[in-house]
């Protein structure tokens, strides 16, 4: 089941307190980023934020974590409930301080000239 634009919306709202919040579509799901690094996905109307330790210790501290594959295959990621979805600042600094611990995306490389 595809996630509904809505939910996205929402959920971009809510996280605008972190700073440059986007989505991308893929495959019918959400990529979530943030100043450019992916941190989260929204699918099946549900948010997955990427695991890392920053997230789990402010997460934890919040209440119970939970963990789940955005898809089948998938690493486990962070399944955040959706009554923290109305936390906005809780919410933002999630999104905050999983972003800060990511790496920075690798720059693309250049393409080729056509002849």
């Amino acid at each position: 089941m595809a996630s509904q634009q809505g939910t996205v919306d929402f959920l971009l709202d809510q996280m605008a307190g972190a700073g440059g919040i986007s989505a991308r579509k893929m495959f019918g799901e959400y990529g979530v980023y943030c100043d450019g690094k992916m941190f989260a996905i929204v699918a099946d109307d549900q948010l997955f934020i990427k695991p890392t330790e920053a997230g789990r210790a402010w997460i934890t501290a919040q209440g119970s974590l939970q963990e789940a594959p955005p898809y089948p295959q998938a690493k486990p990621y962070f399944l955040i409930a959706g009554e923290l979805w109305d936390e906005r600042d809780w919410l933002s600094q999630l999104a905050r301080r999983t972003a800060d611990a990511l790496p920075a995306p690798k720059p693309k490389p250049p393409t080729k000239a056509r002849k």
